[in-house]
């Protein structure tokens, strides 16, 4: 099983299983657990960075690490009401790998933020002379592995990084972390599809109980398994 099929690929009684994370009474989640379960943004990688253990909630028998949901809940909230501070053009959001591309591309044209998918080109934050240079006010991140060098330079500028982390992805020059599964299909569709409304009800473009028009679906990469070569 390749690392991507260990992100998507749960049984009904894994998914059983993982619903001994912690309760949720009192606190309302931004779309029911069982939904944010069955999108599996709790999954996260065989390993983990010091500095995500107080994300971790246990351990599963097959070695992968388990995100606590209610945490992940807690930073998208978070990250929604920051991002809704900045004038949308000058909101950027990175996607070099496959499965984020998609969602990073509807996240934007919901919000005005500008993608940057595919190659990040170097310089593209830091070089005056780079044709395809940008100058965001604040930077989100995909994978901080995959994203590295748009990591390097924001931080290299002083720009807000704003990043979906597993279990393995090392914090340093992030300011906000969003715990999440950042490989899987579904959950990075879930997960930008809930930043997304959060910042559009933060700018009172849509009313606090209502949904973009675009739904989740939509949000998640069309192409193969096959094609994803990240």
């Amino acid at each position: 099983m390749t690392e991507e099929e260990s992100h998507e690929e749960k049984s009904e009684i894994e998914v059983e299983k993982e619903k001994e994370t912690p309760a949720m009474e009192g606190d309302e989640l931004l779309l029911p657990r069982d939904t944010l379960l069955s999108a599996g943004i709790h999954i996260g990688t065989r390993m983990k960075a010091k500095d995500m253990e107080q994300f971790i909630y246990r351990v599963r028998p097959d070695g992968l690490f388990v995100l606590d949901v209610k945490r992940t809940d807690e930073r998208l909230k978070v990250a929604g009401k920051f991002l809704a501070r900045f004038s949308p053009s000058k909101v950027a959001v990175v996607a070099a790998r496959l499965y984020a591309q998609e969602p990073v591309t509807k996240f934007c044209e919901l919000t005005g933020a500008s993608p940057i998918v595919g190659r990040f080109i170097p310089g593209m934050l830091l070089n005056p002379l780079c044709p395809n240079r940008v100058e965001p006010e604040v930077i989100v991140i995909s994978d901080p592995r995959a994203d590295s060098q748009a990591v390097k330079e924001a931080s290299n500028l002083g720009i807000p990084i704003v990043a979906l982390n597993s279990t393995d992805n090392d914090v340093a020059g992030v300011d906000l972390v969003i715990p999440t599964n950042n490989k899987g299909r579904k959950a990075l569709a879930v997960v930008f599809w809930l930043l997304a409304r959060e910042v559009l009800r933060e700018r009172g473009e849509i009313a606090p109980d209502k949904d973009p028009e675009v739904p989740i679906e939509d949000f998640e990469a069309k192409f193969t398994r096959q094609e994803d070569t990240e």
